[in-house]
């Protein structure tokens, strides 16, 4: 398994074409790239998440009001 030559990448672009067609070349790599987008945006989310280190505050608690009546 070496190096990947100019002849290895021709093979493999016209299995693409063969297996995939001309016209859904470009919808195939459309969604990669939508699909990489996505990644790279749950990675920086779970990042994001991951750097904040404060807790929440706890909830206030409710004051001394009677409840209110939802049928009357």
């Amino acid at each position: 398994m070496g190096e990947f030559s100019i002849t290895h990448w021709l093979i493999l672009g016209a299995v693409f074409l063969l297996f995939f067609g001309a016209k859904r070349i470009p919808e195939v790599g459309a969604s990669l790239g939508k699909g990489f987008r996505e990644f790279k945006r749950g990675l920086s989310d779970i990042g994001n998440a991951a750097s904040d280190d404060q807790p929440t505050p706890p909830a206030l608690p409710p004051e001394n009001k009677p409840p209110k009546r939802l049928v009357e």
